[in-house]
C-alpha cells in the first residue's frame, strides 16, 4: 500500500499567514501540521509516500520534508499546476500510485487516532473504498454521507443544502485501483473541479465496494485561524510533554506540563502548561498561559499570553494582555498605550503597534 498526501492549494482561508508559506506547514505544538500526517501513515506501515505540492509553495514543502530520510520512507514529489479538486491529484498520480491501493490523506487535516486500523479494516473487507466520517453539527459545510445500517455507502453528497445526514467526509480515504477507473468516467463540478465525492459515488454506481467507518475521536481541518488554534491546544493537551533543556531562574514559576528548548532561558515569570517552546528563545517577566506554543528565536518580554500560537522569530513586548492570537514569522508586537486584551491574526514580516 502507498500514501498520497495532497500539500497544494493557496492556503487562502489563512491568509495573510500564508501569502509567505504553506498553510501545511503552520506549526500545531512547534511541529508542521504536514509532519502529523507522515507520522500517521508511516504508523501504519506505510514507507512509499507521494505528495501533491503547488507552485506557488512547493519548494518550501520540498526543503522542510525532505527526501524522507527523518521517516525512514520514500517520498515523491508531484506537482499539481492549479487546484483542479481532489480527483483531479488522484489523477495526476496515476503514475506514482500504479495498480497499488493507497491512503489519501489531506495535509491539512490532524485526526486523534491512529490510522492502523482503518487500512487493517480496508483489508479485510476487500474494500474498493473505504472513507472515515464524523458527526458534525452543520454538514452543509462538507461533503455528506447517507449510510446503510452494515456501514455500506448508499450515497455521498458534496455541501448539499438538504443533508440526508450529519455525517461529513474526513479528509482521510483509502482506495483501491478501481477509483482511477471511476474518476476517469466523472465530470468537473459547478465548482470546475474533480470532485472526490462524484468518484466515489461513481464507485458505488459502478457496483463496488464502499464502506464507512465513523470516527469517534477528534478531527480538525486546521484552514481557519480558530481551527488551528484548537488543534494546538488539543495536541498539548494530549500529545504535550515536560521536557527542559533550556534554563530557568529561581524566580520563575512552571505549572503542568512544559517543553522548553535549547538555548532558550525564562526569567521571572510564570508558566503554565501545556506549553511549548523553542529552542534560543527568551521568557522575561512574562505569564505564558496555558496552550500557548512558541516558536524559536523569539522573545517575550513583560506580557501575558495565552491560548496562542506564535511562530518563530517573533517578539511579544509589553503587551498586557493577549490570548485566541496567531502570530507569523518575523512580528513585533509591543505596547504603545493602554488598551484591553488583544486578539491578532498577524502575518510574516510585521509590526503592530498597539
Amino acid at each position: 500500500m502507498k500514501a498520497l498526501i495532497l500539500s497544494g492549494g493557496k492556503g487562502t482561508r489563512l491568509r495573510p499567514l500564508t501569502y509567505s508559506g504553506a498553510k501545511q506547514l503552520v506549526p500545531v505544538a512547534n511541529r508542521p501540521i504536514l509532519f502529523y500526517c507522515i507520522d500517521n501513515i508511516v504508523n501504519a506501515g506505510i514507507t512509499d509516500i507521494g505528495i501533491i505540492i503547488s507552485p506557488e509553495t512547493g519548494d518550501e514543502i520540498r526543503e522542510t520534508v525532505g527526501n524522507g530520510r527523518a521517516w525512514n520512507v520514500k517520498i515523491t514529489y508531484i506537482p499539481q499546476d492549479f487546484p483542479a479538486g481532489l480527483a483531479h491529484a488522484v489523477k495526476i498520480s496515476k503514475k506514482f500510485l500504479k495498480s497499488s491501493s493507497f491512503v489519501m490523506y489531506l495535509g491539512d487535516n490532524l485526526i486523534g487516532t491512529d490510522i492502523r486500523k482503518f487500512v487493517s479494516t480496508f483489508e479485510k473487507k476487500h474494500a474498493d473504498a473505504l472513507i472515515l466520517l464524523k458527526e458534525v453539527d452543520d454538514p452543509r459545510q462538507f461533503g455528506v454521507a447517507e449510510v446503510a445500517k452494515n456501514g455500506t455507502i448508499v450515497r455521498l453528497i458534496e455541501k448539499p443544502d438538504n443533508p440526508p445526514s450529519n455525517l461529513a467526509l474526513v479528509g482521510v480515504y483509502i482506495f483501491s485501483s478501481h477509483i482511477h477507473e471511476a474518476i476517469e468516467r466523472i465530470k468537473p463540478s459547478k465548482r470546475g473541479e474533480l470532485e472526490i465525492t462524484d468518484a466515489i459515488q461513481e464507485l458505488i454506481l459502478m457496483g463496488h465496494r464502499v464502506k464507512s467507518f465513523v470516527l469517534k475521536d477528534w478531527w480538525l481541518d486546521t484552514g481557519k485561524k480558530d481551527d488551528l488554534l484548537t488543534a494546538n491546544a488539543i495536541v498539548l493537551d494530549e500529545w504535550g510533554i515536560k521536557k527542559i533543556s533550556g534554563t530557568i531562574d529561581k524566580a520563575t514559576r512552571i505549572l503542568g506540563r512544559v517543553s522548553l528548548g535549547r538555548n532558550s532561558s525564562v526569567k521571572t515569570s510564570t508558566i503554565r502548561g501545556p506549553v511549548v517552546i523553542g529552542e534560543n528563545t527568551c521568557i522575561e517577566h512574562s505569564f505564558i498561559g496555558p496552550h500557548t506554543s512558541i516558536g524559536d528565536n523569539s522573545r517575550i518580554i513583560n506580557s501575558s499570553i495565552e491560548h496562542s500560537v506564535i511562530l518563530n522569530g517573533s517578539e511579544v513586548i509589553d503587551v498586557e494582555r493577549m490570548e485566541e492570537s496567531l502570530v507569523g514569522r518575523r512580528v513585533r508586537i509591543f505596547r504603545n498605550q493602554r488598551h484591553k486584551a488583544l486578539r491578532l491574526m498577524v502575518g510574516d514580516d510585521s509590526t503592530v503597534e498597539v
